[in-house]
């Protein structure tokens, strides 16, 4: 990853945990918290493509499975966001620009339910069962509520970030083409202009030779 990208991404991620554990954890909402953290990994991940999502999913999950008041095993969390960032990067368009909000809203939507059902799945293998005794059922669906009433207000924001540190393909591919398509035909004037100012040169000077003949 580039620097710009590295740096980005590692602000974008420390501001959402802190806002996520300090702010969103203390609201007492019934079943699931927002996870905004999760939210920025998937946003990043359709800018960046599947190799990008993974890296910053995996740091953002690793930094969240560190973080106080973390009370579950660490890489757990690392894993189910390195593989959901991997999946929004496959969702990324190849322009890199998304033509709708559908897009977006359905890959937050996706995700939330996945990051629930792969936080469970991975508990259940390290023999932690507290998602059965609160409810399963009730943590994706209020999961799903909140992250898709959440997105509006922070993935579009994210992307935009991310595409602020980006070539623009298109613009470049435009402009190297363009100017090299101009470049040519101006050589290429230049190159027939010069040609027939030498040919006409020696036109002159043969015919100027003809008249000081006797």
């Amino acid at each position: 990853m580039r620097l710009n990208r590295v740096l980005l991404s590692a602000v974008l991620i420390v501001v959402a945990l802190v806002v996520q554990v300090s702010v969103l954890a203390r609201l007492q909402l019934p079943g699931a918290v927002p996870d905004l953290l999760l939210l920025v990994v998937l946003a990043l991940g359709l800018v960046y493509g599947p190799t990008g999502g993974c890296i910053v999913g995996f740091c953002a999950g690793l930094l969240a499975d560190i973080a106080p008041p973390s009370d579950h095993a660490i890489g757990r969390y690392a894993l189910v966001l390195c593989i959901l960032g991997y999946a929004a990067g496959l969702a990324r368009p190849e322009s890199g620009r998304l033509r709708s909000v559908t897009g977006p809203l359905l890959v937050v939507a996706v995700g939330a339910v996945a990051s629930t059902l792969l936080y469970a799945a991975v508990g259940a293998l390290v023999g932690d069962t507290a998602a059965r005794h609160v409810g399963l059922v009730g943590l994706i669906v209020t999961a799903l509520v909140y992250d898709v009433l959440l997105a509006p207000f922070v993935v579009p924001g994210v992307m935009a970030l991310a595409r602020r540190g980006e070539p623009d393909p298109v613009v470049s591919v435009g402009g190297i083409g363009s100017g090299g398509g101009s470049a040519g035909g101006t050589l290429g004037t230049l190159s027939k202009y010069a040609r027939g100012t030498s040919y006409g040169g020696r036109k002159k000077s043969r015919v100027s030779g003809l008249v000081k003949r006797p």
